[in-house]
């Protein structure tokens, strides 16, 4: 990637969607959905495509790298990676492992993004204790990025067994596995990413993505503070794209509504309004419409953040595989290259 490109990709949870009659899909229908919407995705010249590990019955995806190994199998170019990888409640050298796996098969397109995750499931069906939270991710942060050296490992904390000298298989290949840091709005989250000298992935999910503004100033502060070159800065936002303003909203919005609500309920929030939707889409950090729309939406976003990569959040709730079809189809014919010329980016 060159310094004036912005890289484009696609991130999808493994929503739970219906088919066209209305009747929920299985979970492995939806995996196998997923393996032909990253397929298209590849075909269209979409820069990456991210899928999120979840550990409830809303998404069907608890593996990501399984089906980004499926996805690797079917394509030659689009970079393949998590969105987000829950370390927290994971065991680090797996993790590499399953990446640099991945890495291998696909000649060299993998990618992790690391977070804490908003979803806390993953914590009792493995075992960990929510109180430990904050040092689980801390720990297992600096061992996993240890591993990146694919060099001999020493290391040691309180959370797991200490390492000496110890080599962990399969190295990657060329270069170093590329691995992000994911952050939801936490400070001491962005600063920790410069000192790991890793890339920011913000997820900016509600509100104006300009409040994050005080974010990416930060993360280029830390750098300067450590002498360091900032690392590339992406952007992960929820959108759908339809051929009209109108049938964008329309067909988003009892699907969007129903999923934000069944989320909401458990964390107590109140159910969404149409009114909050339609402000969101006008002016928060959901990109909903024509692919007019939403480029001249997003243009703005990049060009001001000045950020490397969007990351297109496209499933959402029930909406059919159909659809989500569609919706990538116009963003990697039309959205993409209108973003482009906005911005002036030859790529």
């Amino acid at each position: 990637m060159t310094a004036n490109t912005v890289e484009f990709g696609l991130d999808t949870f493994g929503d739970v969607t219906q088919d066209e009659s209305g009747t929920l899909e299985s979970h492995a229908q939806v995996i196998r959905n997923v393996i032909e919407e990253g397929v298209l995705a590849d075909q269209l010249g979409i820069d990456f495509f991210g899928i999120g590990e979840h550990h409830r019955q809303d998404f069907a995806i608890s593996s990501p790298e399984t089906v980004l190994a499926a996805i690797a199998g079917r394509t030659s170019r689009i970079r393949l990676g998590s969105a987000v990888t829950v370390l927290s409640s994971d065991e680090p050298i797996r993790v590499f492992q399953r990446f640099s796996s991945l890495d291998a098969a696909s000649s060299g397109r993998a990618e992790v993004i690391l977070g804490r995750g908003s979803f806390t499931e993953s914590f009792p069906l493995f075992g960990f204790e929510l109180s430990q939270y904050e040092k689980l991710f801390e720990e297992k942060l600096d061992l996993f990025t240890a591993l990146l050296s694919n060099e001999p490992v020493t290391w040691k904390g309180t959370t797991r067994p200490p390492l000496s000298n110890q080599r962990v298989f399969p190295t990657i290949e060329n270069g170093r596995l590329k691995t992000w840091i994911g952050v939801g709005g936490s400070p001491a989250s962005v600063v920790r990413a410069a000192q790991y000298n890793l890339p920011l992935m913000l997820a900016i999910i509600g509100g104006s993505p300009y409040r994050f503004q005080p974010y990416i100033d930060l993360y280029h502060r830390a750098f300067a503070q450590l002498g360091g070159t900032v690392q590339p800065i992406g952007i992960h936002s929820p959108g759908y794209i339809a051929d009209t303003d109108d049938q964008a909203r329309e067909e988003l919005w009892p699907s969007y509504k129903a999923m934000r609500d069944r989320i909401g309920r458990e964390r107590g929030w109140p159910p969404m309004t149409r009114n909050e939707f339609d402000s969101e889409i006008e002016s928060g950090s959901l990109y909903v419409g024509s692919p007019e729309t939403v480029a001249a939406k997003l243009a703005p976003v990049i060009k001001t953040l000045g950020i490397s990569r969007f990351q297109l959040k496209y499933s959402a709730g029930t909406l059919s595989h159909r659809k989500l079809m569609r919706c990538i189809e116009l963003y990697g014919q039309k959205v993409i290259p209108a973003v482009r010329a906005a911005i002036g980016d030859s790529a």
